[in-house]
């Protein structure tokens, strides 16, 4: 923002710094900051939105809070802890919600868009690429190396995520029975999420210091900050909750969501590619609490084994490009989606296919996320302090680390080996690798990126460039053949 946009805060009023226009006239919304200026910083975050969930909030913060100086740190986590509640990916649900705060419903669209529009871009031309030259030896290289870097993001991510959640023995024991349920059992991800919440919600009246891990935040605000002195004021006449503005939201968003569906079941049929990528990723759409990360195994497992739209390695290579690109890792459902059409494609041309199922893919996801902000944001405050949805958040994170252990050992055993099995025996079923398909090469990349993450602190970028060069030089070197 140049320099005669913002007021200079003084030494005895630190909190006092916030955006003015040339004429220092409220826009509608009740504060200075232009829609141009909010569109121009969004793109910028948009950019910058590397290095999963935990890196983009990070940039966010830094900017919105810290360097603009529009939203109060309090303010800031209240509105993460609420999207942290919703199904879908944090990030960008966090980044509608303050758009929306500032600007309306245009300002969330903006915000949420932008967050997505790089990534989507990156992972169709990715996506393509991979389609049309997957047996290519430099293709072939570049993503072997960027498995085993997937391998130890994926491991990292279970350690900081389980030293967060499991605070207590209750919560290792939900981590544990969600772990045994899906990896013994496969029982499924909702089932089990749904019941770790019921757990949480019972759990807080038996023992409720140690059912609530995930707290409220009680930080006073920082009436300074535009978007806080616009709430502060009353002057946030668009944030207000009424039902006719609920009904309105749900007029709108909802057949914009099933809309598509219901067209493509009536004209396609129920059985049809695209009719089950729409239904299938709406589905997941509602699931994805804990971040991406936690739906993970959900998704590999009905993509490979279910619908037969993947190989096993195929989705940690669509892993590898969503961890690569910014935007939200949810939107690995883009590459999913095109593989399947492109394998699937009936009367159109494959690439036609595939790029129609990417935008299908990604509309089915983040539509509900546009949803949840508008219809839930204003009522938001309510939320705060509340024990039951502390709980249950506590107890659904807890199950979320054992379901990302489940996710970890299913990504190590088809990165160390070529051929897995699968074998059900006692109700019970059990991953066998075939011992002699070992990759030596593989587990070594995979080992050597976990200790540049974990003991040295290396960031996840340079960790996967770096695999990915690796993975080009043993090709080049042995041609692909394991090293035993």
């Amino acid at each position: 923002m140049p320099e005669s946009s913002r007021s200079t805060p003084s030494p005895d009023r630190p909190h006092q710094d916030t955006a003015v226009s040339s004429d220092g006239n409220l826009n509608e919304f009740g504060h200075q900051i232009s829609f141009g200026e909010a569109v121009r910083v969004w793109l910028r975050i948009a950019i910058l939105s590397f290095g999963g969930p935990a890196g983009q909030i990070a940039v966010m913060h830094r900017i919105l809070v810290d360097e603009k100086r529009w939203v109060s740190e309090s303010r800031f986590l209240h509105a993460l802890n609420y999207c942290m509640v919703l199904p879908g990916p944090e990030a960008q649900q966090l980044a509608t919600y303050i758009g929306w705060l500032l600007h309306g419903v245009k300002g969330g669209l903006v915000a949420g868009s932008l967050f997505v529009l790089p990534g989507f871009l990156s992972i169709l031309v990715l996506s393509v690429l991979y389609a049309g030259f997957q047996e290519a030896t430099l293709v072939q290289a570049l993503f072997f190396g960027i498995k085993a870097a997937v391998l130890a993001i994926v491991i990292q991510a279970v350690i900081r995520i389980g030293k967060r959640a499991l605070k207590n023995a209750y919560m290792y024991a939900l981590a544990a029975a969600a772990f045994i349920a899906i990896f013994l059992f496969a029982v499924p991800f909702p089932l089990v999420i749904l019941t770790a919440a019921l757990i949480g919600l019972l759990g807080r009246h038996v023992d409720p210091e140690r059912f609530v891990v995930i707290k409220g935040h009680d930080t006073p605000e920082d009436a300074g900050r535009a978007i806080d002195a616009m709430m502060d004021g009353g002057t946030a006449h668009h944030t207000r909750a009424t039902r006719k503005r609920a009904l309105k939201v749900l007029a709108v968003w909802l057949p914009l969501w099933f809309t598509p569906l219901v067209v493509l079941a009536v004209t396609l049929g129920y059985d049809d590619v695209f009719t089950q990528i729409g239904l299938f990723f709406s589905k997941l759409a509602v699931l994805t609490f804990g971040g991406a990360y936690s739906v993970l195994a959900y998704m590999a497992q009905e993509a490979v084994q279910n619908y037969g739209w993947l190989a096993p390695g195929e989705m940690l290579d669509g892993l590898g490009m969503a961890e690569t690109t910014p935007g939200p890792l949810i939107q690995v459902v883009q590459f999913v989606g095109f593989m399947g059409a492109f394998r699937d494609s009936g009367p159109l041309d494959p690439f036609t296919a595939g790029i129609l199922a990417s935008v299908l893919a990604t509309w089915v996801t983040f539509i509900p996320c546009f949803l949840w902000i508008f219809l839930g944001a204003p009522y938001v405050e309510k939320l705060r302090g509340n024990q039951a949805v502390s709980a249950a958040l506590s107890a659904v994170t807890a199950a979320v680390v054992g379901v990302m252990l489940n996710l970890a050992i299913w990504f190590a055993v088809h990165v160390a080996f070529g051929e897995v099995d699968t074998v059900r025996t006692f109700g019970m079923q059990l991953l066998v690798p075939t011992w002699g398909s070992v990759q030596i090469a593989s587990v070594v990349l995979a080992l050597g990126a976990f200790i540049a993450m974990l003991r040295f602190k290396v960031g996840m970028l340079p960790v996967i460039f770096v695999s990915a060069l690796l993975g080009i030089v043993y090709y080049l070197l042995f041609g692909g053949a394991p090293i035993l």
